[in-house]
């Protein structure tokens, strides 16, 4: 079976090192983590990854659950705002781990996350799903957006402190258009259920 396609973004600075591994290693690192815990689906699927907190560290073997087998959903590594986090994202499961302490974690709320997007310069990466937004700062979540569509997003450009978009709208079935504050996460336009 062929490798599945990852991603590689290293739009933040950062001191780790990530190798993303297609099968197992011979000889597995001493320390290993799996994220989430003692889950049946890890085996398959799963991204495994060598980190190196620093250069000369010994590495650790992390292995992250899939979400979903398909392809169009992100899976790889990102660096953070944070340089000392890692996020990892197995078929739209996104994680971010402590790089120098890979014992404490979190999962992203979105299953799937449908999208990544870096932004280096307000220094946030974003996370859609098919509702809405949510931002990882350098102290952790900076904001979620309110429910921005029914079903489905659409990021069409980020310019500046606002990011623009298009949520879909199932009493019209149109997609209507949103612009979120990147400083706040509060959005105006957009499409949902309690609009």
């Amino acid at each position: 079976m062929a490798a599945r396609p990852y991603t590689q973004d290293a739009s933040f600075a950062h001191p780790w090192q990530a190798e993303i591994l297609n099968k197992p290693p011979l000889i597995a690192p001493a320390r290993q983590y799996v994220y989430p815990q003692a889950v049946e689906e890890v085996e398959r699927g799963a991204l495994q990854i060598l980190l190196w907190s620093q250069p000369g560290v010994a590495p650790v073997l992390a292995t992250f659950a899939l979400g979903f087998a398909d392809p169009a959903l992100p899976h790889g590594v990102w660096t953070c705002p944070n340089p000392k986090q890692m996020c990892a994202i197995a078929g739209g499961y996104a994680y971010i781990v402590e790089t120098d302490r890979p014992e404490e974690w979190m999962q992203i709320p979105y299953r799937p996350v449908i999208s990544v997007h870096a932004l280096a310069e307000q220094r946030l990466l974003l996370f859609a799903g098919f509702h809405a937004i949510w931002a990882l700062g350098t102290e952790g979540q900076a904001w979620e957006t309110a429910r921005l569509s029914w079903e489905g997003l659409r990021i069409t450009e980020i310019q500046g402190q606002e990011l623009h978009g298009f949520g879909w709208n199932l009493a019209t079935d149109a997609d209507v258009p949103f612009t979120v504050d990147l400083a706040t996460g509060h959005h105006t336009g957009g499409a949902s259920p309690r609009q």
